[in-house]
């Protein structure tokens, strides 16, 4: 399986290669792995876990490349590519592609005799969440212009979602929305189905209870006088002030004496007892 994958992956970089510059000789060297070129390519991720390489869905994946070019001449780099394998397993047959990554040209960036370089290689994908192999390319050119692709990673990876949180504008957005759809539907429902079956009841004018709370309220704060306190005035200096309470209310020293003195109560015989007595 490596061994095809590394194959499909230098056909496809020849093939890019080819497109880019027509009128240039390719050398048949790119067809199988190159073994020729001393030259040695470490990849490591610098977002990877201790447990593992994991690929996070619609977020970019960069992988850092130390390439060390032991060769007596100076070697550049053309592409770097890469692609997405089933494992192997007793369902699998035969190698299985999933998705081919994304191409990079790289211009310029020529390794010298006896030193390395380090390049980034990034790509971005969207799959069901699995576990794929992923192997990792590189296409060079020595010194008198051939090409040879060379492999830089060939392991199994884990496809992941992004991890969630409750603090993602997009997930609080998504909850703000649910909430006002949920209350407005519950507002209508109250409004069409339940507010009717509750008709509001009329006030009575002449309820005993919000009399007398009237009337506690009109009386709350208000401070009691003692009723011997209380005195009337009838004007300047026409008499003397006198209670109102406990005692009359008006000044008895110029009412003459004969309306001050209430007639007795006269008894009034009935006929019926006269009659009664003319007869015995």
């Amino acid at each position: 399986m490596a061994l095809s994958s590394f194959l499909v992956l230098g056909l496809l970089a020849l093939r890019a290669y080819a497109q880019d510059s027509p009128d240039e000789d390719v050398q048949s060297s790119t067809q199988s792995p190159s073994n020729a070129l001393a030259v040695k390519i470490s990849t490591t991720f610098p977002a990877s876990e201790i447990f593992g390489v994991k690929l996070i869905n619609n977020r970019p994946t960069t992988a850092l490349l130390s390439i060390t070019n032991s060769e007596p001449a100076p070697i550049s780099i053309v592409f770097i590519g890469g692609s997405l394998w089933l494992p192997p397993s007793p369902a699998v047959q035969e190698p299985h592609i999933v998705r081919n990554l994304t191409t990079t040209k790289y211009d310029g960036v020529e390794i010298p005799a006896g030193e390395e370089e380090s390049v980034k290689y990034a790509f971005k994908m969207e799959l069901q969440p699995q576990e794929l192999v992923l192997n990792l390319a590189v296409v060079v050119r020595d010194a008198e212009g051939g090409v040879h692709t060379l492999q830089a990673f060939n392991e199994t990876v884990a496809v992941v979602e992004p991890e969630t949180s409750i603090f993602d504008p997009q997930i609080l957005f998504l909850y703000l929305f649910l909430l006002a759809l949920f209350a407005g539907t519950c507002l209508f429902i109250y409004n069409t189905w339940i507010a009717t079956l509750f008709p509001p009841s009329k006030s009575s004018k002449n309820t005993p209870g919000k009399d007398a709370s009237r009337a506690r309220t009109s009386t709350k704060g208000t401070k009691s006088v003692n009723p011997a306190d209380q005195v009337g005035v009838l004007g300047g200096t026409d008499g003397p002030a006198v209670t109102t309470s406990g005692a009359k209310a008006y000044d008895e020293s110029w009412i003459p004496a004969g309306h001050l003195q209430r007639p007795e109560a006269r008894r009034v015989k009935s006929k019926g007892g006269s009659n009664k007595r003319r007869e015995a």
